[in-house]
């Protein structure tokens, strides 16, 4: 009862805290008002707020960059401490004779750049709203009465599109389309490694008894409803204070100790020994008729959470438009069940594994002990999985090797034709992953590599994308503003699955290769998640890895080609394909 008074305190002080300060949207309201003969930038400033007159740039950004600041009406700015401002609304008139005055081309693109303040003392990021014209149409239209209001050239970015669905789309609607997000992602790497750990528990419970197709279903609905509440209690926070706790938990000492507790699990599953509630903790319990299944449950619950926790932390669009939708409206309840329904879909194949083995699994006898010791494998590769991103990639090649090697020598003790093959192909393979550890070799599913290429080093290094990484905002946008081509940003994290998806997949075809070529690309390491890395992802409104961003040649960046999650190498092409020929 505490603990739920504690909650609804910690809920009230959250959602009462007064903001202190405007959001951008809010201190800067923009529009253009295109009209027959010339386009008007309207700039509503909020209370408190004032432009820097130096920041204040009108340009032509295409098809060539030309500078018409001083040839556009600006009203007169003031003395503020030591800088000029403006603390008036903005109405800059920009004639179309004076664009194409300087350019060459029945289109252009117009970009109006500013940076403000707030007297509260909070200075903006500068901000850049942008409009295409095309000149054919203007001269052709037969509506110029009429002045048109005209959005910023940026479309939004999938994130953006699925935050704006939130906010704007019917409930139902909006609970129905997130529980299909989750079904689609209950298809990616995130969720596989819950499918072992939710097998065992079955497996476990099997070994105590007849294990029906209902009690299947109800220990699997635990462990799903548990790893839920944890997608949705972490997402909310993420949402309200910008702080990540499945990112937070993402740190050698705490992913380490989970490994350790999977090795344990694998040992009890050998039979070394029984991991047990303490027998005074069992005998208050066991007071209940049914305190060994209520024992069990707990276990199970656990599991389940911390599994959304640390097992799984993938960052994809739907999660993060969520997190978005919650950050800038607050609305935790309806941000909050978006999460939950999701995890549900995600978790929807962990109910037909419940349901399966309980209707399928035969009935308890001595296979259970191998089956048993099966599973006890699997979990040694989930140990390896988690350390995986924390352990030097050689390392971990060493310890697949040693674990395949081990059970290969382990499976045969059975007899049957089957196993004996799988035996020889787990040995083989093995092997190979022993020996490319030795030559240096770092992916496990390119072994050999070291040995299959003629080339060797050259042929690596003509086939991997050449990153230059920084480390702070600052740092960026001088990357920025030394490159004369596009800019691609790179998010990464080394416990990020779909980080290593995108390095594996994505960035090794030839095809992306070719494309990227054109590019600057830049790369920040998040995996410390240090205050620079917190500053760099708020930026740019990053919830977490991977996350790729674009600017075009003249510096302006491109939301709407922003990619959150794991793309395949064919929809990576088509999102850049449409902003960058």
């Amino acid at each position: 009862m505490k603990k739920i008074l504690l909650l609804i305190f910690f809920s009230i002080f959250a959602f009462g805290v007064e903001k202190d300060f405007l959001e951008p949207e809010e201190a800067f309201k923009t529009k253009f008002i295109k009209s027959e003969n010339k386009i008007n930038f309207n700039l509503v400033l909020g209370k408190d707020i004032y432009l820097y007159d130096e920041r204040l740039k009108v340009y032509i950004s295409k098809p060539n960059k030309v500078d018409i600041s001083k040839e556009i009406n600006v009203p007169k700015s003031i003395k503020y401490e030591e800088w000029q401002v403006h603390f008036d609304n903005l109405n800059l008139e920009i004639p179309f004779s004076l664009i194409q005055s300087k350019i060459n081309s029945l289109s252009a693109e117009i970009t109006v750049e500013f940076q403000g303040c707030s007297k509260a003392g909070l200075c903006y990021a500068p901000m850049k709203e942008k409009i295409s014209i095309d000149f054919l149409k203007a001269s052709n239209s037969n509506d110029q009465q009429k002045d048109t209001i005209v959005s910023p050239l940026d479309a939004q970015s999938e994130t953006d599109l699925i935050a704006n669905t939130l906010k704007n789309g019917n409930f139902l609607i909006v609970l129905a389309t997130f529980f299909g997000f989750g079904l689609l992602l209950s298809l990616t790497p995130c969720v596989f490694p819950m499918i072992p750990i939710l097998s065992s528990i079955i497996v476990k419970a099997g070994d105590k008894g007849e294990l029906t197709a209902s009690k299947g279903f109800f220990l699997s609905l635990v462990y799903v409803l548990s790893m839920s509440a944890a997608y949705t209690i972490a997402g909310i926070l993420a949402g309200l204070f910008g702080a990540n706790l499945q990112v937070a938990l993402q740190n050698p000492y705490v992913l380490s100790i989970f490994a350790a507790i999977f090795v344990a699990l694998a040992f009890s599953m050998f039979g070394y020994f029984k991991l047990e509630l303490p027998l005074s903790v069992q005998n208050k319990i066991n007071k209940t008729r049914d305190g060994k299944e209520n024992q069990g449950i707990l276990g199970i619950a656990i599991m389940g959470f911390l599994s959304a926790l640390i097992v799984g932390p993938c960052v994809a669009p739907p999660l993060a438009g969520a997190l978005v939708y919650i950050g800038q409206t607050g609305d935790a309840i309806l941000g909050g069940m978006a999460l939950f329904v999701m995890s549900l879909g995600m978790g929807a194949p962990l109910l037909l594994i419940g349901i399966g083995a309980g209707k399928y699994m035969p009935k308890p006898g001595g296979w259970m002990d191998s089956v048993s010791k099966i599973f006890g494998i699997v979990m040694l590769a989930v140990a390896v999985w988690m350390l995986d991103r924390v352990l030097n990639a050689t390392i971990i090649m060493y310890l697949w090797s040693f674990l395949l090697i081990g059970a290969a020598l382990y499976l045969k003790i059975f007899e049957h034709i089957l196993t004996k093959l799988i035996t020889v192909v787990i040995m083989v393979y093995g092997i190979s992953l022993l020996l490319g550890a030795i030559s240096g070799a770092t992916n496990p599913l390119e072994p050999l590599s070291k040995f299959t290429s003629k080339t060797g080093m050259q042929l690596e290094s003509n086939t991997q994308i050449k990153w230059k990484k920084v480390k702070t905002v600052d740092e960026l946008y001088v990357a920025i503003e030394e490159s004369n081509k596009p800019v691609m940003l790179d998010f990464y994290a080394d416990w990020c699955v779909s980080c290593k998806e995108l390095e594996a997949i994505t960035f090794k075809d030839q095809t992306v290769i070719k494309k990227l070529n054109s590019f600057t690309l830049l790369k920040v390491d998040v995996t410390k998640n240090t205050d620079d890395d917190k500053k760099m992802q708020k930026e740019f409104g990053i919830v977490g890895p991977p996350a790729l961003i674009f600017w075009d040649e003249n510096n302006n960046e491109i939301k709407a080609s922003q990619i959150v999650g794991y793309k395949n190498p064919k929809d990576f092409l088509d999102i850049v394909n449409r902003h960058f020929k």
